[in-house]
């Protein structure tokens, strides 16, 4: 037993991980469905009756349970990794990175998954942890609507469909990305 959670515990080959996901993908397609997370505050939204009042919310989300159960399975399939699977919950950075991350005032990295610093209820009351967690959540909120989907789903199922769109969005996540790590987010470490 001890062997095979010491097997199950360790990150899976990026070719079985990637077939996995691809044989998902053409699951999908071939019976018509989208792969995307943030599709599933729609469907949230519709269920609660948030249809009586707005179009967007007005649709048949019966049709979407399916993937309300993949999101569940998901939360349930991370649980489970962080509460048993997982032997530390330090992360592998190189020294540069965490030298880099100490000079932006971010004390012990690579120690957990995300910083407690940042994404705690204690750094939610200051000015820094406001920006970080309610202004960014709801800029990417707004972006997920504006761009018609998150990131998973335009580059995961978008650009398995190959559709123009989600490959415009995927450039623009990048863009977006880079734009944010090396010069947003420092002047943010500052504040």
């Amino acid at each position: 037993m001890k062997e095979l959670f010491e097997i199950i515990s360790q990150p899976w080959p990026w070719y079985v991980a990637g077939f996995i996901i691809a044989l998902v993908m053409f699951t999908l397609l071939y019976l018509g469905n989208t792969f995307g997370i943030s599709s599933n505050l729609r469907t949230v939204c519709s269920i609660f009756g948030a249809g009586k009042n707005c179009e967007f919310f007005d649709f048949n989300w019966r049709a979407q349970t399916w993937n309300l159960i993949f999101a569940g399975g998901m939360m349930i399939g991370g649980f489970i990794a962080a509460q048993w699977l997982t032997p530390d919950s330090s992360v592998q950075i190189s020294d540069e990175t965490i030298a880099e991350l100490q000079s932006l005032g971010i004390e012990n990295p690579g120690e957990n998954i995300v910083p407690e610093q940042l994404f705690s209820w204690e750094s939610l009351l200051t000015l820094k942890g406001f920006v970080m967690l309610i202004v960014g959540g709801f800029l990417v909120g707004f972006g997920t609507r504006y761009a018609g989907g998150c990131t998973s789903g335009h580059a995961i199922s978008g650009l398995s469909d190959l559709q123009l769109p989600s490959l415009i969005a995927v450039i623009g996540f990048f863009i977006g990305g880079l734009f944010i790590t090396y010069l947003v987010l420092p002047l943010l470490l500052t504040l």
